[in-house]
């Protein structure tokens, strides 16, 4: 088994029972206990499971990613206005990745129907092209993180490393002067992974993520191809992605421009 591959099943059996021994996972995984506690160390430091002396348990804390129902409750006109200044920027026939997210998924509704090739690691969204005959849908495979439908970590990265399309659309938990950032190490490193298989990569992110910060860093402002906000973004707040070669989308405003 390797290593990618003993990881992600250790994952699972933690996420599936709440709490798993160390003997019981070296016997399940067939590996030995000193391998185990360094699979161990890595999913904790990812912020996904809690190690303790005898074994491991999933985290549920301040660190791991909301729920998309209670995410998607947060700003949601801003949101279908930056996922309406989107959609306008994409072309039939374009193939585009879309990251798990609730902006992101009120941007999918608006594909539904166009002739698009759309590769996307949520479940949410792959589920609204599955029925479609217009779409030629890739759904990214790996560890589904609990209450998001997303899938992240070793398995998902591989997979985008075959992939190259024209957009990744992704969003993100902050925006600061020193960049961007996210709320969970492992979906930090997929995202990572979307940006390296894209020709544009394109946040999107409404006005109240501009200024704060989340729990782990993405990459800096400079590293990102387009911003694209509601029109409810302050003046301070497009001074500081004035500072980046950015290209900000304002929704509702005629005219993109580079700052």
């Amino acid at each position: 088994m390797i290593v990618e591959e003993r990881r992600q099943k250790l994952l699972d059996l933690v996420n599936e029972r709440g709490f798993v021994a160390l003997g019981e996972l070296a016997k399940a995984l067939n590996a030995s206990e000193s391998t185990i506690r360094r699979d161990l160390d890595y999913w904790d430091a990812h912020g996904l499971i809690k190690r303790t002396h005898g074994g491991a348990f999933l985290r549920d804390d301040a660190q791991s990613m909301p729920a998309l129902e209670e995410r998607a409750m947060r700003e949601i006109e801003a949101k279908r206005q930056i996922a309406e200044a989107t959609a306008l920027r994409i072309q039939d026939g374009d193939s585009i990745l879309i990251d798990g997210g609730t902006t992101t998924l009120e941007l999918a509704k608006l594909l539904v129907g166009r002739p698009l090739q759309i590769v996307t690691n949520s479940l949410p969204i792959a589920n609204l092209f599955a029925g479609s005959r217009e779409t030629d849908l890739v759904m990214l495979g790996g560890y589904v993180y609990p209450r998001t439908g997303v899938a992240l970590g070793p398995l998902t990265i591989r997979m985008l490393e075959d992939m190259h399309v024209h957009q990744a659309i992704m969003g993100v938990g902050g925006i600061t002067a020193k960049g961007l950032f996210n709320s969970n190490s492992l979906l930090v490193e997929t995202e990572r992974a979307m940006m390296r298989s894209a020709d544009e990569v394109v946040i999107l992110a409404d006005h109240t993520k501009i200024g704060q910060l989340a729990l782990t860093f993405l990459c800096e402002l400079a590293e990102v191809d387009t911003l694209i906000v509601d029109n409810a973004i302050q003046p301070e707040q497009r001074t500081l992605i004035a500072q980046a070669d950015v290209k900000l989308v304002v929704s509702g405003e005629a005219e993109e421009f580079r700052s």
